[in-house]
């Protein structure tokens, strides 16, 4: 007992430092890691509430509308940090304790009172993730949304209604959480509550946007994604990043959506194909894995190489590569590591280097890969083909998931 109380203290002193250290580290790193917070969402959450346009509301915006509730909820957070810090100042602190706060209630729910060996892997592989993927591990929507998948995934046989109804309001923040509600909806059982209960939290959230008056804005995140180009991030992107040192290919500023993108022959093709490119991939992996369910499949075994494929998926068939997208993957490898431990080490690990690389890339190495060097380049490439690697590893793991095997799942 005594032995087990100090394990779950030593998790929590280290997730507690983790968070400190990286929300520090976003102050003093290069490149500004914490930009999209103060330079971003912090006006957009004083326009709100000062009576100017309203993001989603009033004028169309990238994403979805539920993401202004953090956005606006730290405004109200940041008021009494307002004399001591400035404006930008406490809206920073507020965000890092916002993140934090929900960090600390989904590791609640993850450890309890009691872990098991494989949560408390999970717990470890949490924190090291985000102190490898630094600052933009918490400085950014994304941030937001991991606890919620997180603690969703970990209800999904106990709660399946709630956990599905999570995983809904996580996709009206950020995208990519659907993406784990589909991979729930394949391997699970109860489907029919999962999917009534996705359809009460999205007629709920359109009903309340359109008396807001968002008619014309509605699925604006969708039709705002259309017109971008190939940001230099984006694993599509990697063969024009080798045509910039030599000066055939360059690196172009988008003030319509904020992000550097590749400017060379072919690029808006590329990037005009993928889309349809991530729709083919993403119904490739839910039809191999629907064919596997069907077989049989125990659900602890297929759904979280489906989840970590799904979201993989997103992010290698994206033209937008933002490292925070790595944020995504944690959550997957961690509900891995809770239900099939065994056979989440080499995901794992994989994800650390991805975390790593990632950091190393955007803030550390990113003035020098707006400048077209070559070691950064390096860097990147094989950051992107690790992604690639991982994407494989997850579809290896769905078509290896064992037919009509025990679902051990309900025992954890």
């Amino acid at each position: 007992m005594k032995q087990g109380a100090e394990r779950l203290i030593a998790l929590w002193v280290v997730f507690v430092a983790v968070h400190a250290l990286t929300a520090w580290l976003g102050w003093v790193y290069p490149s500004q890691p914490m930009g999209d917070v103060v330079l971003v969402y912090e006006p957009w959450a004083t326009a709100a509430v000062s009576g100017g346009p309203i993001v989603g509301i009033t004028e169309t915006w990238v994403y979805p509308q539920l993401a202004l509730a953090p956005i606006l909820l730290v405004k109200a957070m940041a008021v009494p940090f307002v004399g001591l810090l400035g404006v930008s100042g406490a809206y920073l602190v507020a965000w890092a304790i916002l993140v934090t706060a929900l960090d600390a209630l989904a590791f609640a729910v993850l450890l309890g009172r009691s872990p098991s060996a494989p949560r408390r892997t999970a717990a470890w592989f949490w924190s090291a993730a985000l102190l490898l993927l630094g600052p933009i591990a918490l400085y950014r929507l994304d941030a937001v949304t991991l606890p919620i998948v997180v603690i969703a995934g970990l209800w999904l046989v106990s709660r399946p209604a709630l956990a599905a109804a999570l995983l809904t309001i996580g996709a009206w923040i950020k995208i990519w959480p659907g993406a784990v509600l589909l991979a729930a909806l394949i391997a699970g059982r109860r489907r029919l509550r999962m999917i009534i209960a996705a359809l009460v939290v999205t007629t709920a959230v359109i009903a309340g946007l359109l008396l807001l008056g968002a008619h014309e804005h509605l699925f604006g995140f969708l039709t705002e994604q259309g017109g971008r180009g190939l940001q230099i991030e984006a694993v599509a992107a990697t063969p024009f990043l080798w045509a910039v040192p030599g000066g055939s290919a360059g690196i172009e500023y988008s003030f319509d959506i904020l992000t550097f993108q590749v400017a060379a022959p072919g690029a808006e093709v590329v990037a005009a194909a993928l889309s349809g490119v991530m729709v083919a991939v993403v119904a490739g992996i839910l039809a191999l894995a629907g064919w596997m369910a069907m077989r049989g499949a125990a659900f602890a075994r297929l759904f979280p190489p489906l989840a970590l494929s799904l979201v993989a998926a997103l992010i290698v068939t994206n033209k937008v590569g933002s490292p925070q997208f790595q944020v995504w993957l944690i959550a997957p490898v961690i509900l891995w590591l809770v239900f099939d431990r065994a056979r989440a080490v080499l995901p794992a690990v994989v994800v650390l280097a991805l975390c790593v690389l990632t950091c190393l890339v955007y803030p550390l190495g990113y003035d020098a890969l707006l400048q077209g060097q070559v070691l950064p380049i390096v860097v990147l490439s094989v950051r992107n083909l690790l992604l690639v690697v991982l994407l494989v590893i997850g579809i290896r793991a769905v078509v290896l998931t064992p037919a009509d095997g025990e679902d051990r799942s309900r025992s954890l």
